[in-house]
């Protein structure tokens, strides 16, 4: 069955965007006569071009998963994943817009080591400037980018040609890109979270930071793949998708949402153990200025789908996997807010009509991309070689 946008998502849409464009005019005429302004404005945007561009790129790293380990369950469902894969090109055109304007502003007061100023008076900067400049930042961005493009590309071309032709070919192709992909997101996945996330704290570091940025944002791309797959059921579509496959998406949540926590947990506790200053002031800075806020999140992130998601039957039921999945997806917008905003604003970051409007805008143009590229192919892969085992996937 085709799928078509019906006219209740698409006044969902609507009204996210058209709400979100009113709350930012009404954040922005009364944040404009604020010293920190334009650096809030920009902050937001960096926030939610990452996080939304994140979601699309999860789904691709799940894609190529899949391929790469031949799962055999996730057939029916790899139309929804494509879908989210499929935001990663207009993801990219808003994320990188947000860099070229934070770079041509020298960084505005987000990525202090694009401040010439700051960096001649700045010895740690310094130090850091051969990886630390723009043409480099540049470089390494769009490889990212690139080969993001290029992978997503290429899995959504097969996959199509795969309907139309069948065979094995074509999938153990998929295998190997799978299995290709991987290795360079190994890599990427660090990287990029510290040239995009971390170098905003130019003076702090951390080994985990990439490993941790990695798994918030896979955690918060299984939420949407649930959430997606749910409301193509209610729909009427995806019939062969069955409460297995329901519940196999809730365990991913639940043990990505573990990872997370074991990791927001390790790196808070062998910094907060070891006591050294110049690792301290990263927790320091966002207990202090955000306080209830920064271990809310954790408890939201942690406790939510420890508590509610640990039975079986709880990842099989719509109400509860929606339900915890909105609070989930709030709650790593949250960690990726602090994780920018405490590093670019301090004490002067708050959460207003801005913040609230630019997060409704970016979700509009986020869902609305989904569901239009869940109109471009059948949600149903024909000739995939494992349908028949997804099919009858029973747990």
């Amino acid at each position: 069955m085709e799928f078509q946008i019906n006219k209740k998502a698409k006044n969902l849409i609507y009204g996210l965007i058209g709400s979100g464009l009113l709350l930012s005019i009404i954040g922005v005429i009364t944040g404009m006569g604020d010293a920190h302004f334009k650096t809030r404005l920009m902050t937001n945007g960096l926030i939610n071009g990452f996080f939304f561009f994140a979601l699309g790129l999860g789904a691709l790293f799940f894609l190529a998963l899949a391929y790469a380990t031949e799962t055999g369950w996730y057939a029916s469902v790899k139309r929804v994943i494509e879908a989210v894969a499929g935001f990663i090109p207009t993801g990219i055109a808003i994320f990188a817009f947000v860099l070229l304007v934070i770079t041509f502003m020298d960084g505005a007061h987000i990525y202090l080591w694009m401040d010439p100023e700051t960096v001649a008076n700045d010895e740690i900067i310094q130090g850091k400037a051969v990886y630390l400049n723009k043409p480099f930042f540049w470089f390494r961005t769009l490889v990212y980018f690139a080969v993001y493009i290029i992978f997503l590309n290429g899995f959504k071309k097969r996959s199509l040609e795969e309907d139309r032709i069948g065979g094995t070919e074509l999938h153990f192709k998929n295998y190997k890109k799978g299995a290709t992909f991987l290795v360079f997101f190994a890599v990427f996945s660090s990287t990029s979270s510290w040239d995009w996330l971390m170098s905003i704290d130019v003076h702090w570091f951390s080994t985990l930071f990439g490993w941790y940025t990695f798994a918030g944002m896979w955690c918060s791309t299984m939420v949407i793949l649930v959430m997606t797959t749910l409301y193509l059921k209610k729909q009427g579509y995806l019939e062969k998708v069955n409460d297995s496959h329901i519940h196999d998406l809730g365990k991913w949540t639940f043990a990505t949402s573990f990872l997370w926590s074991y990791l927001w947990f390790s790196q808070f506790m062998l910094i907060w153990y070891a006591n050294i200053g110049e690792e301290v002031t990263y927790y320091v800075m966002r207990i202090e200025n955000f306080k209830f806020l920064y271990f809310a999140m954790f408890i939201i992130n942690f406790a939510f789908p420890m508590l509610i998601l640990m039975s079986r039957d709880a990842k099989r039921n719509a109400g509860i996997l929606t339900f915890v999945g909105l609070i989930i997806l709030s709650g790593h917008w949250l960690d990726v807010y602090i994780m920018v905003s405490a590093g670019s604003l301090g004490a002067n970051a708050k959460i207003g009509a801005l913040e609230v409007g630019m997060a409704m805008i970016a979700a509009g143009i986020f869902i609305s991309v989904i569901l239009k590229n869940l109109t471009k192919a059948p949600l149903t892969p024909v000739n995939h070689p494992f349908l028949d085992e997804s099919i009858h996937h029973e747990i």
